[in-house]
Order: structure tokens, then C-alpha cells, then sequence
């Protein structure tokens, strides 16, 4: 059975709560939400099976189920690290590649070959060399 997205739950969701009904079925939420009736019941019929055949059922009582599930779902997701952007600031810095080169990983005029670039440096390098790059076609 597929999975409904997250956003469409929250909108059922919100669309359940805000109305004041003792019973909600699939026919009203549908006028409520703008969406067919055969559609809403296919999403919730993940929380129960038999919405498909009886779409008379009280979809209030699902309530629970859909804000655990949201909150599950939630959880899951994961921030990874900040992403790390070479900015047009970093890059005025350097006039090309062979200053990049001369600024970061020279020493008293003699290249350095233990020296390790940082992700944000291999970013700005990469951004000037497709610079570069683009300024030699542009001559051609």
C-alpha cells in the first residue's frame, strides 16, 4: 500500500481539526479540502483498509493514527551538515587560479605538497576554473 506524503496528511489534517464535526466522512472532507472523495479515501485507506469500500466512516477516529504517523516521519529526517557555498565574495579574493594557487598553498614562495585544501577552498577553486575556462571560449 502506498504511503501518502506528509503534506497531504497535514492538510486533511488541519482541514479535520478546524471544522467542529462529531462525524467526519470522506463526502464532507472532500467539500472542505477541494478534492475528490475516491482520492481521500485512497490516502487514508493506509490507516485503514476499509475506507475504500465503506467511505462513510468516521475518518475523526483516524485522528491519532495520522498525527503519529506525521510525527514518525519527522523524526526520520535527518539535517545533515551545512552545506558549504564557494560566495562571489570568497572569489574576488583571488584575480585566477594561479593566485588562488600562490595565496593558499605556497610558502615563502615554494609550493607546499602537504598542504590539504578544505572543502570551501576546493569549491573556490572550482568555481575559478570553470571562470577561466569560460573566459578562453569567450575569446575564441
Amino acid at each position: 500500500m502506498k504511503v501518502p506524503s506528509i503534506t497531504v496528511l497535514k492538510r486533511y489534517l488541519t482541514a479535520m481539526n478546524r471544522k467542529n464535526y462529531r462525524y467526519m466522512t470522506c463526502e464532507r472532507l472532500a467539500h472542505i479540502v477541494g478534492v475528490y472523495p475516491e482520492v481521500i479515501a485512497g490516502h487514508l485507506s493506509y490507516f485503514e483498509p476499509m475506507l475504500k469500500m465503506h467511505p462513510s466512516s468516521d475518518l475523526l477516529l483516524l485522528i491519532p493514527q495520522i498525527k503519529q504517523h506525521i510525527q514518525d516521519e519527522e523524526e526520520k529526517k535527518v539535517a545533515g551538515p551545512p552545506r558549504v557555498v564557494a560566495t562571489k565574495k570568497d572569489l574576488l579574493e583571488y584575480d585566477s587560479v594561479a593566485d588562488f594557487v600562490y595565496k593558499t598553498m605556497t610558502h615563502a614562495g615554494l609550493i607546499d605538497r602537504n598542504t590539504v585544501l578544505s572543502e570551501k577552498e576546493l569549491r573556490i577553486l572550482k568555481r575559478l576554473v570553470t571562470a577561466e575556462i569560460a573566459a578562453i571560449r569567450k575569446k575564441k
